[in-house]
């Protein structure tokens, strides 16, 4: 099977989203960056505000995307690391101390300090998700960003701990498994974006990252390099298209059309000379309307979504830290005029990411769409290839499918002549 040689090393990243299911499949290239092998994108049926209301629905979705992902990379998935948005997502900053056992800190004492971090009271019917490092601090020296083999005696961490509906994981977990997938991992949809779409610089300077889906918008706040605040907002692109729907009164398919090709997020920017056809209910004939009369329709929703944005951020208390202003990213996030009316809402830098260094078919995922996708298979490889990243389960005993780690873990023991041999017989 053509690709076969390097399923090894290959990482599928499966967003399942309001709007559509996509399937991406890469592995490390050799300059540190992704190369993209296979993708595959399929109308999501059976999702609603970023969870499951329909399996049968959902589980048919992720086939299509799926076989569609294989066929184009010419290999078989067996396992996938998955998206979770929405509103039973919460999220929480804490700490935790411990002494240090050998007055130097060991990979066993950063395991411990986390350990102490997330043992907070979680509510019952969460589960957490993500226990992500801030920073370290030894004795009195704070901002510590790498402890290992440091000297002291006391170790504190701040992390930052993300939670989910239990009922809502196994929901997508149970459709992933009916697809004879397993699941590598469940991975917060803005977390994942963030890897794909932010730089280093602007997760320093400090950052707002806004991934604007089909139901759900996802935030992630980042300064000093680390996330330090989360949040899903229940409005995102199927509203803005039930506007349309409503306002021109045209079915909702007819309305996503409306939305995808002629919508304009800032009134002043549409023409009020270019008209489009607006198809109606039943067998009416359809109806001119100015793209700027569409514009009406839809700079209010997005006006508010900014709004709700802007709050959720100064809520946050980071409104003043995210000197790198705005990245927006998503589908809904493609309009014309957005960027614009964000940075009159927001009073900041606004801009427009896709997702960076990759390869392969860099032409197709170079779009908004596929942040979430592409940043599940970066964050993937980082957690393969991580020496402390302990897996949230044991890895499965499958013959067609080793660890990047596993793989080199063999060719650190051969010989360099050997390795070239590998090599050759595994490209040529």
């Amino acid at each position: 099977m053509a690709g076969e040689p390097n399923v090894s090393n290959m990482v599928v990243g499966l967003d399942i989203g309001t709007s559509k299911v996509v399937a991406i499949v890469g592995q490390p290239s050799d300059d540190g960056g992704l190369e993209i092998v296979g993708i595959g994108s399929h109308p999501s049926r059976g999702m609603k505000k970023g969870v499951v209301i329909n399996i049968e629905s959902t589980v048919q979705s992720i086939q299509r995307a799926v076989e569609e992902a294989e066929l184009m990379a010419g290999c078989d998935i067996h396992s996938v690391y998955v998206g979770i948005a929405g509103s039973h997502i919460s999220s929480m900053n804490s700490d935790g101390v411990v002494a240090i056992k050998e007055r130097e800190v060991t990979p066993y004492d950063i395991e411990r300090v986390i350990d102490s971090a997330r043992a907070r009271a979680i509510s019952e019917g969460q589960r957490i998700l993500h226990v992500l490092p801030q920073e370290y601090a030894i004795d009195t020296q704070e901002g510590i960003r790498e402890p290992l083999g440091m000297s002291g005696v006391r170790l504190e961490a701040r992390v930052h701990l993300v939670t989910a509906a239990l009922n809502a994981v196994q929901n997508i977990e149970k459709c992933v498994h009916r697809c004879n997938l397993e699941v590598d991992d469940i991975i917060l949809e803005q977390l994942a974006s963030s890897h794909a779409v932010l730089t280093e610089d602007e997760r320093e300077l400090g950052v707002c990252m806004v991934d604007i889906g089909g139901g759900t918008t996802d935030i992630a706040v980042f300064t000093e390099g680390a996330i330090r605040y989360t949040a899903v907002i229940p409005i995102a692109g199927d509203q803005v298209t039930n506007d349309i729907a409503m306002a021109l009164r045209t079915p909702t398919q007819y309305a996503e059309d409306i939305k995808v090709k002629y919508a304009c997020a800032l009134t002043q920017m549409a023409s009020n000379d270019e008209t489009i056809k607006v198809p109606s209910v039943g067998d009416r004939p359809a109806r001119d309307l100015s793209r700027q009369a569409l514009a009406q329709v839809v700079e209010p929703r997005y006006e508010e979504l900014f709004t709700l944005v802007r709050e959720e951020l100064r809520r946050s208390g980071f409104e003043d830290l995210v000197a790198a202003g705005i990245v927006l990213t998503g589908g809904t996030s493609r309009m014309e005029g957005v960027a614009e009316l964000a940075e009159e809402i927001f009073h900041m830098p606004v801009r427009i990411a896709c997702p960076q260094n990759v390869r392969g078919l860099a032409d197709v995922v170079r779009n908004p769409i596929y942040s979430t996708g592409v940043g599940l298979l970066q964050y993937g490889i980082k957690q393969a290839n991580s020496e402390n990243g302990s897996p949230r389960r044991p890895p499965r005993e499958q013959p067609s499918r080793k660890y990047p780690t596993e793989r080199n873990q063999v060719q650190d023991e051969l010989s360099p002549m050997e390795k070239v041999k590998r090599w050759f017989k595994g490209n040529f």
